[in-house]
């Protein structure tokens, strides 16, 4: 596990028990900033799998790169 699925995994559960806690006492923002880090930490442990399949990867990783760069250039969406 790396760091950042680490980080990940416990900013996710510390925004969960937020959540919780918001929903209980009935506040507004202490739910949203609970909601926030769930998100926050469900991101982050994604960044860190992907940087480890690029880790076990690499060839595989950069051809999908390489594709999702061409089908970007030819959408002309950037």
């Amino acid at each position: 596990m790396s760091q950042n699925q680490f980080t990940g995994a416990a900013r996710e559960a510390a925004g969960r028990i937020q959540d919780t806690v918001g929903d209980f006492v009935g506040d507004a923002q202490t739910q949203a900033k609970g909601k926030y880090n769930q998100a926050r930490g469900q991101a982050e442990g994604a960044m860190g799998d992907a940087a480890e399949l690029i880790r076990e990867q690499p060839l595989m990783a950069g051809l999908a790169i390489l594709a999702i760069g061409y089908i970007i250039g030819r959408l002309r969406i950037l």
